[in-house]
């Protein structure tokens, strides 16, 4: 299969540098964003750490983009440099930025991408931070289809513009042909997939390889990056269940239990909500927590409904698995605003911070500030 689907993408990569005569935007190529000035190192270079932070966030599409660069996402992009300079030179730095997807509101538009999300990125990277980029359905259609020609031509332009920035094609930590890949930093790995694909064997074989094959006496922690949630309850979620949603229940969840995945970081909804499953195996009772985080600057969502989970319980009752909605989104926009998350990681302790930018600077959906997750082996 996978010859075929590159060559869709190269049909697609080939369309998207015409002239520009014959295309609506007028740039002839997509802009790859500036690799990190300061690279992250190879894995076996940091295979002592345990202590460090990284930063995630999701969902920057504009109204404006393509005309203007993407101005809520340029408060997060400030606030974030400020935070990960405060933390330069104590015990946690931030080793490096993630994004749960939705660069742009289309992104098969070239100049969308060139105007007002590369820039901001570059930013990011100039301030020595590499960045990490999961698919969303803004960026290569939420079509199921990889022959589709619209998800062609948004997956060739999101793979030029990150070229600098993920695993090459032929690395051992890169599914060739997709936005799919890996990278261990110290005592934590994390995979970024295409959740709009989440039903498609050939990338579920790759993840589940990549966790089948993990040294976990190093990587204690795993963190999943993805933009369809598991669970949510704002429009995406609540009665609704996409295609996406279902296939992640269906096939993910029981391989992340498998494999005691930590943490999973999701977007699609604009809004900010906390999650927390519980199971127990043959090794005694684990948590795995999920967080969804669509505040980067895309127009805000709300709580719509708590999700119907009677069927997922019954698929996990031979795990025990429960779910709990630890922290639920506000009933309307004004108490979700646009944010980002540190992640604070402290050997197997990890310590989730929610900063809020522009007229959110205050919002606190934790008590205290931030969550602690506990260290797996002691979860009760």
């Amino acid at each position: 299969m996978f010859p075929k689907i590159l060559a869709v993408a190269l049909a697609a990569t080939a369309a998207a540098q015409a002239p520009a005569q014959s295309r609506p935007d007028s740039a002839l190529s997509v802009i790859a964003i500036s690799g990190p000035r300061e690279p992250l190192p190879a894995e076996k270079a940091t295979a002592r750490i345990k202590r460090f932070s990284f930063i995630a966030y999701g969902d920057t599409r504009n109204w404006h983009d393509g005309t203007l660069p993407q101005e809520v996402h340029g408060l997060v992009v400030e606030s974030l440099l400020a935070k990960a300079a405060s933390l330069a030179t104590g015990p946690d730095p931030v080793r490096f930025v993630v994004s749960s997807g939705d660069a742009v509101a289309n992104g098969q538009r070239i100049d969308q991408l060139n105007v007002s999300f590369v820039p901001l990125i570059n930013r990011i990277t100039a301030a020595g931070l590499p960045y990490f980029f999961a698919a969303g359905n803004h960026d290569v259609t939420g079509a199921q289809d990889l022959q589709n020609p619209q998800r062609a031509i948004g997956l060739a332009n999101l793979l030029t513009a990150h070229r600098n920035l993920i695993p090459p094609q032929g690395s051992m930590r890169r599914l060739n042909g997709y936005p799919t890949y890996a990278f261990g930093y110290g005592n934590t790995f994390v995979v970024e997939f295409d959740s709009n694909i989440a039903g498609d064997f050939t990338q579920y074989r790759w993840v589940r390889s990549q966790l089948d094959s993990l040294d976990r006496k190093r990587y204690v922690n795993i963190v999943m990056v993805f933009h369809h949630p598991v669970f949510s309850s704002g429009p995406h979620g609540g009665l609704t269940v996409e295609s996406s949603t279902a296939a992640l229940r269906q096939l993910y969840m029981p391989l992340f239990r498998k494999h005691h995945v930590r943490l999973l970081l999701a977007g699609h909804e604009h809004l900010f909500e906390h999650w927390v499953e519980r199971y127990r195996d043959r090794s005694g009772a684990h948590r795995m927590d999920e967080v969804v985080s669509g505040g980067g600057g895309a127009p805000l969502y709300s709580y719509s409904a708590e999700p119907d989970l009677t069927s997922y319980l019954a698929a996990g009752a031979a795990d025990h698995v429960s779910v709990d909605h630890l922290v639920k989104p506000g009933v309307d926009s004004t108490g979700n605003p646009h944010h980002y998350l540190v992640v604070h990681v402290d050997g197997e302790k990890l310590t989730v911070e929610v900063v809020g930018v522009g007229w959110g600077a205050a919002f606190a959906p934790y008590s205290g500030g931030m969550l602690v997750i506990p260290p797996e082996r002691k979860q009760k």
